[in-house]
């Protein structure tokens, strides 16, 4: 059965390996999530369950959301993501998916919401490299520089880089190696670094890439 969970970005640490290596990891407090609904090939045309986690007070969700939450009966929660699987094999509405649903040895894709950096320039957002300091080079040292033909097309070709707000988009590490669960403090501990700050939230699945 292919899995999936939503957690939270608990921080970054380091744990030793069996061949006695120290593997840098993040902690991942992932779950306890809750499936709100199910969708099937046959009503829906494709396969998927919705996930709600984080307990909320009614008075912090939109009405349409409280009509949705009732009618699944699981109580009401503050964050709900639909996750697409190819198999039918699909846990019901209702059922509980804790950090379990995991175990050591999986490869998961891991998308969260990146720190945001505000305004930045070229060289900042997008490596750019600077221009000579001597020689009268002028108070541009850190500008974009030309980047657009002569009279023809006259503008400036989309794609190009520029300055601008940087960060606090939506980032997927894919294909990261889970080195361990601990099924009794809800935590799952991924190789390497995944996007947003501690406490951002994060949406777990089997990775896409064939391993």
């Amino acid at each position: 059965m292919e899995k999936a969970i939503i957690g939270k970005k608990a921080g970054m640490t380091q744990i030793f390996g069996d061949n006695g290596k120290v593997i840098p990891v993040t902690v991942i407090e992932a779950g306890p999530c809750v499936v709100v609904q199910k969708k099937t090939r046959e009503n829906d045309g494709y396969a998927a369950v919705q996930l709600g986690f984080e307990d909320v007070k009614e008075r912090k969700l939109t009405k349409p959301e409280v009509g949705h939450l009732k009618k699944a009966g699981t109580g009401f929660k503050r964050h709900l993501k639909e996750f697409r699987f190819t198999t039918d094999d699909l846990p019901e509405v209702g059922a509980e998916i804790k950090a379990d649903v995991f175990s050591e040895g999986d490869r998961v894709d891991v998308t969260g919401v990146s720190r945001g950096k505000g305004y930045a320039g070229v060289i900042k957002r997008h490596g750019a490299r600077r221009t000579p300091t001597s020689h009268g080079g002028g108070p541009v040292h850190r500008h974009a520089g030309s980047m657009g033909s002569g009279t023809d097309p006259a503008r400036i070709f989309k794609g190009k880089i520029g300055a601008g707000h940087m960060g606090a988009s939506r980032v997927t590490m894919q294909n990261l190696d889970v080195v361990k669960v601990d099924a009794e403090l809800g935590f799952i501990a991924v190789k390497g670094a995944i996007p947003g700050p501690r406490g951002g939230l994060v949406y777990v699945k089997d990775t896409v890439k064939n391993a």
